[in-house]
């Protein structure tokens, strides 16, 4: 027994119709994906990116970190030597300046003391009148011990005393520098009152030996004491 199956034009119109929209819906499914991984691979590639600029980034960083770091040291070296140029030449101003007073060439003025020296005001007439005054080596046991304790400058009857200067004595003078000057011979010193005075004052030192050769010695502290240069 034969069994006939009668198609229907509907029946494959709508075959049809199924086929194409399967079709449809597949390459619809199948073009999502790829602009699905296409959107991924995209994704991807800008956060690659953005990682590798900011990478790049942090390298820059460091390495201007370590430009800044070396130009910081540079820097601080020139200004360490700098700093000793200036000292320097600071040092050798003052040098120059101390040299010049050391000379005579400037004026120096000060606290100091002044220390007099005089003839013994009574000479027995049995005795020599030369040990009753005063003579250039008392004198200079005042002024080495002076220069000695630290006076910057010294004058005797106001006559500025420097390296070249030369002391002779002449009977009852003293020649100072070519200028004849009698006693009583006043001896300025610029300086510590307090360190100059305690060093002539010291058991056995400048003042007991003066004493011992009849010389009368006074001494007094200045608060202020002009010495002016050499007249050249």
């Amino acid at each position: 027994m034969k069994i006939r199956m009668k198609v229907n034009g509907k029946h494959v119109v709508l075959s049809f119709v199924c086929l194409v929209l399967g079709f449809i819906i597949s390459y619809s499914y199948q073009l999502t994906q790829e602009e699905d991984n296409k959107g991924t691979d995209r994704q991807w590639e800008r956060d690659f990116a953005i990682r590798d600029s900011l990478l790049k980034t942090e390298e820059r960083n460091l390495q201007l970190q370590k430009e800044l770091l070396d130009k910081q040291e540079e820097l601080r070296k020139i200004e360490e030597s700098l700093a000793t140029g200036e000292q320097l030449l600071f040092n050798l101003v003052e040098d120059a300046e101390n040299l010049r007073m050391y000379n005579g060439n400037v004026k120096v003025e000060g606290k100091g003391v002044e220390i007099t020296l005089s003839d013994a005001s009574y000479v027995p007439s049995e005795e020599n009148v030369n040990n009753y005054i005063v003579h250039e080596g008392h004198v200079f046991k005042v002024m080495n011990e002076l220069f000695i304790s630290g006076a910057a400058a010294v004058s005797i009857n106001g006559q500025r005393i420097t390296k070249n200067s030369y002391i002779i004595c002449n009977g009852p003078v003293i020649t100072i520098d070519g200028n004849q000057y009698p006693a009583p011979f006043v001896i300025s010193a610029i300086g510590d009152p307090k360190v100059l005075i305690p060093a002539l004052n010291i058991l056995g030192g400048v003042k007991d030996q003066l004493v011992a050769d009849n010389i009368t010695i006074k001494m007094m502290e200045k608060d202020r004491i002009v010495i002016d240069p050499v007249i050249q």
